[in-house]
């Protein structure tokens, strides 16, 4: 791995700025077994989404593909904290990279109940996902409203040690607001965006493809969305050093280096990953070879370089 890349984030030491995001490469597993894949080529693998007790997700369609997209409305599928935690972390090749658990609630209880699950595990990090609905508040997203997230973020504080990222939505007011109230609550790092919401019509059933009717767009459409919302939060967090995870539409090394310079400390990778496994190591490469061009030490001396007209 290229010296210039390796960087540090919510004080994890990564190989690489690069992390798998939730929900696009399981538990792991699927892309260990992908012939010239490397875990030592990305800095951190976020897990599936984890929710207490096993959920088996949303009825079909759960993807459809769009312009420069995808949709997917998966429901949140996962075996329980319980089979996380006993079954298949211990699978994981801890030595080569570093693990964040994503976890998901119904409630801002469960939310620190599940916290606190992970604080007694060797995970390296807990990511918050805030873009779910609160049953015990007529089902409006936790992540769409800054004081919400701030319950949930603080009580996630008060149930582990680990390092905190809460990942922001993008479907809010104003989300430099929730940034800075998940920064208040003790969020160790943000990141930006979650998915957009989305819909596809089939023309001839006259239905919404996917199931559930609507489900969260990914993938180069929404990059755009993506660079503004990492610039505005930057402007928040940058004031506490506070790290973020850009993501959005990544996949090629320029898409990476528009999110550092807007002020991402590191970049996620999803959605390209589904139509090009190996893009990591191109990323890696064309980040690598831009630093070494610029006379930059490293990443960290390219993150929110940005310089407004």
């Amino acid at each position: 791995m290229q010296n210039n890349l390796q960087t540090s984030f919510c004080g994890m030491s990564l190989n690489s700025p690069i992390i798998l995001l939730s929900g696009c490469v399981g538990f792991g597993e699927e892309y260990t077994r992908i012939k010239g894949f490397s875990n030592t080529k990305v800095g951190a693998v976020c897990l599936k989404g984890t929710t207490l007790e096993p959920r088996l997700g949303n009825k079909p369609h759960r993807i459809a593909e769009t312009a420069n997209g995808m949709l997917n409305s998966i429901g949140l599928q996962n075996p329980g904290t319980e089979i996380v935690i006993d079954e298949i972390m211990p699978s994981l090749k801890k030595n080569e990279t570093k693990f964040i658990i994503n976890i998901s609630g119904s409630s801002v209880e469960e939310y620190g109940e599940i916290a606190k699950h992970f604080d007694d595990t060797d995970i390296d990090a807990v990511e918050i996902n805030i873009s779910c609905p609160n049953v015990k508040e007529g089902g409006v997203a936790f992540g769409n409203d800054p004081e919400m997230s701030f319950r949930v973020v603080e009580i996630c504080r008060k149930n582990t040690t680990k390092p905190i990222i809460t990942k922001l939505s993008p479907n809010q007011t104003d989300i430099a607001k929730n940034a800075a109230r998940c920064i208040d609550a003790g969020s160790d790092g943000l990141a930006v965006i979650n998915t957009v919401t989305g819909m596809a019509v089939d023309i001839e059933t006259r239905k919404p493809v996917i199931g559930n009717n609507r489900g969260g767009l990914s993938g180069p459409s929404i990059k755009p969305i993506a660079l503004l919302k990492v610039h505005q939060v930057y402007q928040v967090s940058k004031k506490y050093n506070i790290p973020i995870i850009g993501q959005g539409g990544i996949t090629s090394a320029n898409d990476a280096l528009e999110f550092i310079i807007a002020g991402a400390a590191t970049i996620g990778v999803g959605t390209a990953l589904f139509y090009d496994p190996l893009v990591c190591e191109k990323i890696n490469t064309g980040i690598s070879q831009y630093l070494s061009d610029q006379s930059l030490s490293g990443v960290g001396s390219l993150v929110g370089t940005l310089q407004l007209n």
